[in-house]
Order: C-alpha cells, then structure tokens, then sequence
C-alpha cells in the first residue's frame, strides 16, 4: 500500500482555555465564584480588588496631614527635651517620624495612595481588624450561646454526688444527640466502659441506670429518654394530674401509632374513654416538646444572597444586579506598566499571567450580563407572578428564552442552577420560573406551579373534620377548567409537604 497524502476540509468546534473558564464560570453559584475570585487574586498578581473611594474627612482621621504629623513629632521632641529626657534618644525618632510622614504624603501626590511595595492595596477585612471595636469575627460573637450539655452540667453543680456518679451522669451527658435523646442504650455504653467481670459491669450497669433517672429529672423535660413516647410520657407526668393526663400517658406508651393515624374509633375502644376526653389528652400530647434539645441547637443560616433584584418600574418591572455580589476587580498598574519596559521576550510569561487576568475579568463580567439577559427575559414571561402571585405563573420551558435572546439551553440551564432573585413576592431560584403546563378546558396550558398553588390554597379552606381527598382535589381543579389526574394531584401535594386527607383529619 502506497503512502499518499490527502487535503481534507471539515469544521469542528474547539473550545478555547477562554471559553471553557467563561462556562465553568457561568454555571457557578454567587459562594463557588467568590472561592474561585480569592484563588485567582492569590495565583495571578496582575489581579487586583477595586475598593471603594475613601472620603476625605475619613482620610484625616485615619491618618493625619504630613505637615501636622511632622509638627507634632518636632512639639514631642521638643516637650521631652524640655522635661529632662534624654535628647540623644528622643531625636531620631522624630526625624524618622517627619521622614516618614513625607514619604507617604510623596506616594500619595504620586499616584500610589498608600499601596504596599507589591502594589496591593490592604484588602477592607486586614484594615478593619486593627480597629478596636472589630477584634473578632461575627461568628465568634455567637459562641456564647449554651449547648445542651453545658446547660444540663450547670445543673449537676447544684445536685450532691459522688465522684463515680457524677462520672456516670456525665457519661450519659456525653452520650446525647442534638435532639437530646440517648444515643446508646445503656448496655452498649456499659460494654464500652467495663473493664473486668461481670460483677463490674453488672455494677456499673446499676450505677448508670441510677444516673439516667438523674438526668431524666433536669431540664430540659424529656431529655436523656431513649424513644419518642418515653419523652412525651417524661413529659406529661410533670403536668397537673388529671383524667386527661392519665389517658395521655396510656395513648403514648402503647398507642402512639394510632394517634398518628387519626383513628379515632380505635383510640376511644382501647382507652375506654370518652370523645371530649380523648380530644384534651391529645392536646396535651401535642404541647409537648418532642425534640427537647432543640432550643439548644446552633441552626446554622442558610442565607441566599439573590443575584438579580427585581424592581417595580412604571407598570412594569426591571430587573437590576445585585452589587453586592458583583465583585470590584481590577488589573495592577504598577505590574502591567513594568511589562511593557521588558525586551527580548523576557515578559513573556508574565504578558501571559497579564492576559490571563484580563480574560478573567472579561469571563465575570460577561457572566453577569448573561444572567441578567435571562432575568429580565423571564421577568418579562412571568408579569403576572410578580403583581398576584404564583397562582399568575404561566408555564415557561428553558427553550423559550433561549431562543429569544439566542442563546443555547444548556446556557440558560446554567445561568438558573443556584442563582436567586429578590423580589416583592420573595426570594426565588430562576430555575422556579419555569414549569410545564397542563391542558384546560379553554385549549391553554395552566402551569404547574400555578396548579400547586392552587392546591395549596383549597387545601388550606378546607374543614378540618372532612379534609379533601386527591380525587375530591382533582374534581375541584377541573371544576375550574384545569384537567389534572388523581396522581399528579398527589404528587404535586408531596411536593407542597402536604399530608394525605386521613391524617389531615382532626379528631
């Protein structure tokens, strides 16, 4: 076979390091891009953050004038001299001090305004941490809330124990979750401990039993129980005594199920009591804390910082970007001047980190004015959203914005993954604004956010001793021209965290 060479001509689509960083860096969410800006700022030195103008009567108080500086460092000079100090150790430091001071009055007429020799500005936290009243971190100001466990040994201090019982509570202290239930029966945590015999274990078993009726006995009631219907009964024993009491009590400890499935004929069978008393014994089960640890519980924030803002605008609305996440970057001068005197190639790999740096910030900025394209695309579909609510919702699928602002739909996938919107009505993922439709009667399509909500509110009308079943939610919704089956009904209420009708019903 004959070697032989061939021209052919073909078009392929090759992603360029540019346009792979410009998605990578569209589909991330406003916490992911603020990590990947601080790696850039750390890796590329020609990158820099822009702060913002700092007035003039700010300057004077952070720093005064050269000339008042040098003044007060010539008049302290001149006081000490005068009160009998040593003059050879008093001079210098106030030439060194007016040297200074004029130094940084030259840096700040040429240009540089107080940058370091690396020509980075201090970033706002470093220059905010010298200051008296930030010495620590928002989150250290919370550590002074209580945990379960320091509030439960704070009550030990009052109570007269042993050395061995007070380790055996304090075991047990150890060994609750956040829910504040024991974690461990108190055989495993006997194994665990127990170094010996079986006398020893059978001693320390006895000893521990004896300290979780000491734990059971602090506050907060029901802590340190080992199930659900232990604490609820922990509980409603140190309530007044009465018939509703007792009746509670048995309904926890062998009837928790059928209490939680609303079967009333069962509970008044097995009970022997009466409806009205059934009726206040389950009050008292339902003021009880079933989770008593949860006060104590550090729930951490889960704040959204929205993207985008919507904005009332005449009749209609605007959307805005959100400045606070929009991050103030810049290129450093002082570097890319210092490029552009090398010769003979020798910047050549610094131009590179320079374009790099340019790219970067060419990539974020074209990342907001994407999303801000499709939100307002969407604000436009979605008038009746923000002017009534979700029952406004019209269905809208991701190919339709795409095709008005030209994009692709795996672009506009990425552009309404983990980016939020404020607005009147609240705060909203884009990916919310889209949803299917469902036929009506009219030949239209009803979204299904709008049939959710519509849900939520026929449900929230209904009475409380006959709850609408998912057929009886179907037929009201095609009442109103919408044609939803019986098992889209009862998805769209799992999805809304609805229960079923039997446990709806009130007893």
């Amino acid at each position: 076979m004959k070697p032989s060479l061939q021209v052919r001509l073909s078009q392929h689509l090759a992603l360029t390091p540019q346009l792979q960083q410009s998605i990578r860096l569209l589909q991330l969410s406003t916490l992911e891009l603020h990590q990947e800006i601080e790696q850039m700022l750390e890796q590329n030195p020609f990158l820099e953050t822009e702060e913002d103008a700092v007035p003039a009567f700010e300057q004077s108080l952070e720093r005064p004038p050269a000339s008042a500086a040098a003044s007060s460092e010539r008049e302290d000079v001149e006081a000490r001299n005068e009160s009998g100090n040593d003059a050879a150790s008093d001079e210098p430091a106030g030439i060194d001090g007016a040297e200074m001071a004029t130094a940084a009055s030259d840096d700040w007429e040429n240009g540089t305004e107080r940058e370091d020799f690396d020509g980075i500005r201090e970033t706002p936290s470093s220059a905010s941490s010298a200051t008296g009243d930030e010495d620590f971190e928002p989150q250290e100001r919370n550590t002074g809330s209580q945990t379960l466990q320091d509030h439960l040994r704070a009550q030990m201090a009052g109570m007269r124990l042993s050395a061995e019982d007070f380790a055996a509570l304090n075991v047990l202290i150890e060994s609750l979750d956040g829910d504040g239930y024991l974690a461990d029966s108190l055989e495993d945590i006997t194994a665990h401990l127990a170094e010996g015999d079986d006398a020893s274990r059978q001693a320390l078993l006895e000893r521990l039993q004896c300290a979780l009726k000491w734990l059971q006995s602090l506050e907060p009631l029901g802590v340190g129980a080992r199930d659900l219907p232990e604490c609820l009964t922990l509980q409603l024993r140190a309530m007044p005594r009465c018939e509703a009491q007792a009746i509670a009590i048995i309904v926890c400890k062998q009837h928790l199920d059928l209490l939680a499935r609303r079967d009333l004929k069962k509970l008044l069978a097995v009970t022997g009591a009466d409806e009205e008393l059934l009726k206040a014994a389950q009050a008292l089960i339902v003021s009880c804390e079933p989770k008593p640890g949860r006060p104590f519980t550090k729930a951490e924030a889960n704040i959204v910082v929205p993207d985008v803002i919507v904005q009332k605008s005449g009749r209609g609305w605007k959307v805005v970007l959100n400045p606070d996440v929009m991050p103030k970057l810049r290129i450093n001068d002082f570097y890319a001047q210092a490029i552009k005197g090398q010769r003979n190639g020798a910047g050549a790999p610094m131009s590179a980190r320079l374009q790099e740096a340019r790219w970067f910030m060419k990539n974020i900025q074209q990342r907001f004015d994407t999303i801000a394209r499709v939100s307002q695309a969407i604000v436009e579909r979605q008038k009746g959203f923000f002017s009534h609510g979700a029952i406004a919702m019209k269905p809208l699928v991701l190919r339709e914005i795409a095709d008005e602002l030209g994009l692709h739909e795996s672009t506009i996938s990425r552009v309404t993954t983990a980016k939020y919107m404020a607005s009147p009505m609240g705060t909203f993922e884009l990916k919310y604004f889209f949803g299917s439709g469902l036929a009506t009667e009219a030949g239209g399509n009803a979204s299904s956010t709008a049939v959710r909500a519509l849900i939520k509110q026929l449900v929230a009308a209904e009475p409380a001793d006959k709850p609408l079943s998912d057929n009886q939610l179907a037929e009201m919704l095609a009442e109103q021209g919408i044609t939803v089956a019986r098992r889209t009904v009862a998805k769209y209420r799992e999805a809304l965290k609805i229960a079923p009708a039997n446990l709806r019903k009130a007893m």
